[in-house]
């Protein structure tokens, strides 16, 4: 693995292009575009973040002294970055200024400017399409979709979530939205190509959704219940509840609701795990748990426990990398767990991360009680016999693990990160790494994978540099960064 310079970002605003020929990074009110290949600038714009007119008139009514117009500050920094989906615009959005400023790859030139009114602006991002834009309001006043073809906006109301009550099919044809209506839960389902059209309008089991998640398949959605009411329910495409899952009673001691839910990438199951430390496989067939894994300080003897060696990086100075130690089995309490107060609101405990790997054999773990685990789960696939998922590996590290992504291409390759000057690196083929960044005082607090699976971003702070795997049977890319 090598390394490429380090270079400056703002809030951690790094992504790579669809097509991972660009890196597009945000640097106060300045956006810029590097190619992936030599890090060289291709593109940069200084992005226009005066306030709107209806921004300036309320900011001086509820400060009662005029606001300055100039980007001098952070309320004037970029909040949001994106790319559209075919990589043609990108879009930087200054959520404390309402403004939304867009441009475009091949015409240096070219600019459209989003000005949003009196209901403020908390997140921007693009529709499947690459054409439109969502913005959502404060609030949760409304979602308007900007269209970049005619110009034109949609509006719709009362969105439940800005950032989870809503998903696109996975071919982007239907936009589902979690609303709130009169103090009650329902979900629109508007069609993308007949500019956001209302298909259907029903009415939700919960009480107070949490987020919602869509099958695979795009013939189910998953709806849940917010933290103090453990249930998920199985919807169509209509609006006909086909089933409620609802742990045991003993697994809902401490009173609180599910944390995260995760469909298998075939659609046959559904992961999800609470504040009780268990995770709950449900099958499509019958939408019943067939599967309860329970975070211990044991493992089973035919697992992998791997621990990252004390004080490497003091030894290697930050360079080269090195194998995990491995932990034998007759070590009873490996797994180190914190302890939890129930009597404190948030208790430090449940599932912090919850992720299938690319084909859904392996399925990846986070507890807040373990820290500084990860842990790994292997599963057959749906149609084998028997079925029998297990925990067949747990990474220890000497930092809580801030972050850990499967590679988007490669179906067994996992990065993770603890805020150190390391990248730790896992494959299905049970090798585990640390890989030290040559760089003083940089601490890796994020990695993100390039679309191409070659490279990864590590995000520290206030800067990143990018991680490339150097490919030792193709000679065309063994020596180029991606």
């Amino acid at each position: 693995m090598d390394f490429t310079e380090i270079y400056k970002q703002t809030s951690g605003l790094v992504a790579f292009s669809p097509g991972a020929q660009f890196i597009l990074t945000a640097v106060e009110d300045r956006l810029i575009v590097r190619r992936a290949d030599t890090f060289e600038i291709a593109r940069t714009w200084l992005v226009d973040t005066s306030p709107s007119a209806t921004h300036s008139i309320l900011s001086f009514s509820s400060k009662s002294t005029k606001v300055s117009s100039s980007n001098a500050g952070s309320e004037g920094w970029i909040s949001h970055i994106s790319w559209s989906r075919d990589s043609e615009y990108m879009l930087a959005a200054c959520a404390k200024r309402g403004v939304i400023a867009v441009f475009k790859m091949r015409d240096e030139e070219w600019e459209a400017r989003i000005e949003t009114g009196a209901e403020g602006l908390v997140r921007a991002e693009w529709a499947p399409d690459g054409r439109s834009i969502l913005c959502f309001s404060g609030w949760g006043l409304r979602v308007t979709i900007w269209s970049l073809i005619t110009g034109l906006a949609t509006y719709i109301q009362y969105p439940k979530h800005p950032d989870k009550g809503y998903a696109f099919r996975k071919d982007g044809r239907y936009l589902l939205l979690a609303e709130r209506h009169k103090s009650k839960d329902t979900m629109g389902i508007y069609d993308t190509v007949e500019e956001y059209k209302l298909v259907r309008h029903f009415p939700l089991p919960t009480s107070s959704l949490s987020s919602i998640a869509i099958s695979p398949t795009g013939s189910h959605v998953a709806v849940w219940e917010g933290p103090l009411d453990y249930k998920l329910h199985i919807i169509t495409m209509v609006g006909n509840v086909i089933a409620t899952f609802t742990p045991p009673e003993p697994d809902t001691a401490l009173g609180l609701g599910i944390r995260a839910v995760v469909w298998h990438p075939t659609g046959a199951f559904l992961a999800v795990g609470g504040w009780d430390d268990k995770i709950h496989i449900v099958t499509s067939h019958g939408w019943m748990a067939i599967t309860t894994f329970e975070l211990s300080a044991k493992v089973p003897a035919n697992a992998y426990v791997w621990r990252e060696p004390e004080r490497w990086l003091e030894a290697t100075h930050g360079r080269g990398f090195l194998s995990y130690d491995r932990v034998h089995a007759y070590q009873s309490s490996p797994v180190p767990l914190i302890r939890v107060d129930a009597s404190k609101p948030h208790p430090k405990s449940g599932l912090v991360q919850l992720e299938w790997n690319l084909d859904g054999t392996l399925l990846m773990a986070r507890f807040e009680q373990a820290p500084t685990a990860i842990h790994i789960y292997s599963f057959p696939k749906p149609d084998d016999e028997p079925f029998a998922p297990r925990l067949s590996t747990v990474l220890l590290h000497s930092r809580p693990v801030m972050q850990a992504r499967w590679n988007p291409t490669q179906t067994g390759l996992l990065a993770a990160c603890c805020g150190s000057g390391a990248v730790f690196t896992w494959d299905v083929g049970n090798v585990a790494e640390c890989v030290g960044v040559p760089a003083k005082e940089f601490e890796v607090r994020d990695v993100r994978w390039a679309p191409d699976g070659r490279g990864m971003a590590l995000l520290d702070r206030e800067a990143f540099c990018c991680a490339f795997m150097v490919v030792e049977d193709d000679d065309e890319y063994a020596d180029q960064v991606y």
